[in-house]
């Protein structure tokens, strides 16, 4: 519990960007101290799992060096669905401890992996609706997932103190800068460039998460294929920069076909969980990842959903210091999410 006090850096690792976020804490409020993102050369993370760890260990190296951090402590986090399961089950009530030395034989009936091969930690949410009953998050992450990216922040020279899941990082910015709606369902949405994670709150508490391999790169993608660009000035048309020989409304039409592919898979977790569920409507949708930076997007997700689409804003109740570009900040804002999620963990946190 001694680490929980000492400085600890939120390291989000995507397949695109690497993220990291130190905060300081100081009577219940957080104050930004460092922010930093590098952005890693294709290929090296596909779909979750880390392909070269030589040059992911260099990239944070780096970053942090850059960043100038000197924390050492590192928060990180895990996501993908064929290694991260989360079920909201009912159990009869018991003790925290109890609950501590039955998990593995309760997480058995719900986990389809070897229950030696993951890591379980849980979550009692209070009172189920039948009597004597209680609902608890489980939560189960291959081990070997784990293993892959602790690896890649010991070599770096950093000691990971928390393992958490994006879904969860999301929730963290979600309690510090918006006012729970009672009864309202509100739609955590991350969408990065190879992963969306989804984490469906209602009056606070989640009910609902999902993660799909879908993201950003497809975007790339299909700019790559109708313009035969290379994948460096695919991402440069992305950000609305020019390249020789593209018009801007031709990229412009291209972009919103691939949208199309986002969204529906984004309104697939939407359906599943109204078909599943007892929570039917979704109030609101709070966008984060690299993809909520475009308007036009988040214009379609709303028009197409027919639910209110706001770009998450993680700073919205931190102090930050007139030392940061309040431009940049707001232009990194959805990127960072999830690194600003990790950086309000503490060890001991459930």
């Amino acid at each position: 519990m001694a680490l929980g006090k000492k400085d600890i850096i939120g390291l989000d690792i995507g397949s695109k960007h690497i993220k990291a976020v130190q905060l300081k804490a100081n009577k219940g409020s957080h104050r930004l101290e460092r922010l930093g993102i590098t952005t890693l050369q294709p290929e090296l993370i596909v779909d979750g799992s880390i392909l070269d760890s030589t040059h992911v260990v260099q990239a944070i190296k780096e970053l942090i060096a850059n960043t100038d951090i000197k924390a050492k402590n590192a928060t990180l986090s895990v996501s993908g669905h064929s290694s991260v399961i989360i079920k909201r089950v009912s159990l009869p009530q018991m003790t925290e401890d109890e609950l501590d030395e039955q998990i593995r034989f309760e997480a058995e009936q719900y986990i389809p992996f070897d229950i030696e091969d993951v890591s379980i930690d849980f979550q009692m949410l209070g009172p189920a609706e039948e009597e004597n009953m209680m609902d608890v998050l489980i939560v189960a992450v291959k081990k070997d997932k784990i293993n892959e990216y602790v690896s890649v922040v010991k070599e770096a020279g950093l000691t990971p103190v928390v393992v958490d899941v994006d879904a969860f990082a999301l929730e963290n910015i979600y309690e510090l800068n918006y006012a729970v709606k009672e009864g309202a369902n509100v739609a955590l949405v991350n969408i990065g460039a190879s992963m969306i994670n989804i984490n469906i709150l209602k009056g606070g508490i989640s009910v609902f998460t999902r993660d799909s391999s879908v993201g950003g790169n497809l975007l790339t993608e299909a700019l790559q294929r109708e313009f035969t660009v290379s994948y460096a000035n695919a991402e440069k048309l992305k950000q609305n920069e020019p390249v020789e020989g593209v018009s801007r409304e031709d990229v412009k039409q291209t972009l919103a076909r691939a949208y199309d592919d986002i969204i529906s898979e984004v309104s697939r977790s939407f359906d599943y969980f109204r078909d599943t569920t007892s929570y039917e409507n979704i109030d609101e949708i709070i966008l984060s990842g690299g993809v909520a930076s475009s308007s036009d997007f988040c214009n379609a997700l709303a028009e197409r959903a027919g639910i209110e689409v706001n770009v998450a804003d993680p700073f919205k109740n931190i102090e930050v210091p007139e030392s940061f570009d309040r431009e940049y900040l707001k232009k990194v804002s959805p990127i960072v999410t999830v690194a600003v999620g990790l950086a309000l963990r503490r060890v001991g946190d459930k």
